[in-house]
């Protein structure tokens, strides 16, 4: 029995789609300038609530840039810029809670900023890269701990994509945001994905 035509078609993407990471060896990779795919990439924050549940919230809205050297990581560099008043949770009176003065402050801070100085392989497709976190008003060295996913053409548009998820840790306190600690917890957990485009 012949399939019918939608199904053949939706056959054909999906083989299509499984086929988009041409590699997922990092030394396989374009070397090159990258821009951050805004509309794919996804910033996840995780806090204790009272000790009794986490409470999850969003980041949108980020662009950033990647210089990219697989030959020679350490001299690749990333830097993303995330409007602070993106911020979201299920709950619309808390999102705007956080956007005020005691928490994110966001009408004096709009920008959250990450900018690398050191990138270091610490595995195959791990690398830890550190670097300046601007938040509230105040920055710290951070680490993201990096995992490449991989990189080739996306099947939809035709560009030439990287990917990579990672993870932070800070406590909200060192940038100024201390309301109800220990209460809500101060220790934060990011979690990041992160598309990049060649230029």
């Amino acid at each position: 029995m012949r399939r019918p035509l939608a199904v053949c078609v939706i056959c054909a993407v999906s083989v299509t789609a499984h086929a988009q990471v041409s590699t997922r060896n990092p030394a396989d990779v374009r070397a090159g300038a990258y821009t951050l795919e805004t509309s794919h990439a996804r910033i996840v924050f995780s806090v204790s609530h009272m000790g009794f549940s986490t409470w999850y919230g969003n980041l949108t809205g980020a662009t950033g840039t990647l210089t990219l050297d697989p030959h020679n990581p350490a001299a690749s560099s990333v830097a993303i810029s995330i409007p602070a008043a993106s911020i979201s949770t299920t709950n619309a009176v808390l999102d705007a809670k956080l956007k005020g003065g005691s928490w994110f402050d966001t009408g004096r801070y709009p920008t959250i900023t990450f900018k690398s100085d050191a990138v270091k392989i610490t595995g195959p497709g791990q690398a830890d890269i550190t670097g300046a976190l601007t938040l509230r008003g105040f920055t710290h060295p951070v680490t993201l701990h990096a995992h490449f996913n991989g990189a080739g053409t996306n099947p939809l548009d035709q560009a030439y994509t990287v990917g990579f998820d990672a993870t932070l840790a800070l406590q909200r306190s060192a940038f100024g945001i201390n309301t109800y600690v220990p209460l809500i917890g101060d220790d934060v957990e990011v979690a990041i994905s992160a598309p990049f485009v060649a230029k």
